[in-house]
């Protein structure tokens, strides 16, 4: 049995889609269990995610969180607890004008965009629908420049290879401005430059001042590798992408085998 407490001043963060959130869309009870046990220990533990508030908050209550959550692939910091924005950055406002010029060159592209607790969409496709069904999320179709500002962030949506395309033609022309990074094979997202899971993992931590060593991560996908190389181990579900197992990820069972818990079990013997 461990003693209460043995956990204080450590921090877990794990993605949420195909991560902590399994394919059969609920949390595991090997997941709630451990982190039960992790939080009651003294651990602090949240989610980063991709999911913006509007399509996280119906999940808010049933995950085990006891800090502020990192929300739309780190362009947010959000505290459910409190219902309050602590840090949120937004798109400049050029990029409804420059993704007007990425659809008149990959016309097969849709988005969507997100302001406050609204999503527009643009030219929604199948992946779009797939994507807002299991959000189960509502949406507002609208020409591009119709649709409000400022955005916290836009998702792209298309099968690939196309997607690669586009990313290569944004930061080929604006890397300046954005991030541009996939959160899976079919959905590219595009936040602030400098807005990242890693970057808000880092403030977070900073406001709870937890040291850099004890911040443990774990993420299955291109956008979740700025939080990995902030772990003090980066951790990856075996259904990770093949780009976060070549980044060098230390591979655990898959999302669906309760992988949170078995980082819960490691750091069990670590501290």
């Amino acid at each position: 049995m461990t003693h209460l407490g043995k956990f204080n001043g450590v921090l877990l963060v794990s993605d949420f889609d195909d991560t902590l959130y399994g394919s059969d869309l609920r949390v595991s009870e090997e997941n709630r269990r451990a982190l039960d046990y992790f939080t009651g220990a003294g651990g602090i533990f949240t989610v980063a995610t991709g999911r913006a508030h509007p399509t996280f908050a119906p999940h808010a209550a049933s995950v085990p969180i006891n800090a502020p959550v990192v929300l739309s692939n780190g362009a947010c910091l959000y505290d459910f607890q409190d219902d309050r924005v602590v840090r949120e950055t937004f798109l400049p406002r050029r990029a409804a004008r420059d993704l007007q010029e990425v659809a008149r060159r990959f016309p097969e592209i849709g988005f969507e965009a997100y302001h406050q607790d609204e999503i527009y969409a643009y030219q929604p496709n199948e992946v779009t629908f797939h994507h807002l069904r299991r959000a189960q999320a509502a949406y507002t179709e609208r020409p591009i420049l119709e649709m409000p500002l400022p955005w916290t962030k836009a998702i792209l949506q298309q099968r690939n290879p196309l997607l690669r395309s586009v990313q290569r033609y944004i930061l080929e022309r604006w890397a300046e401005h954005y991030e541009a990074i996939f959160s899976n094979a079919v959905l590219l997202e595009l936040t602030a430059k400098g807005s990242t899971k890693g970057g808000m993992v880092r403030c977070l931590a900073r406001l709870l001042g937890i040291e850099e060593r004890n911040i443990y991560c774990v993420g299955d996908n291109q956008n979740d590798i700025p939080m990995l190389a902030v772990s003090a181990i980066p951790f990856a579900p075996s259904n990770c992408a093949q780009e976060v197992r070549d980044w060098g990820a230390r591979i655990l069972g898959s999302c669906d085998e309760s992988c949170v818990a078995q980082i819960v079990a490691i750091l069990d013997k670590r501290y």
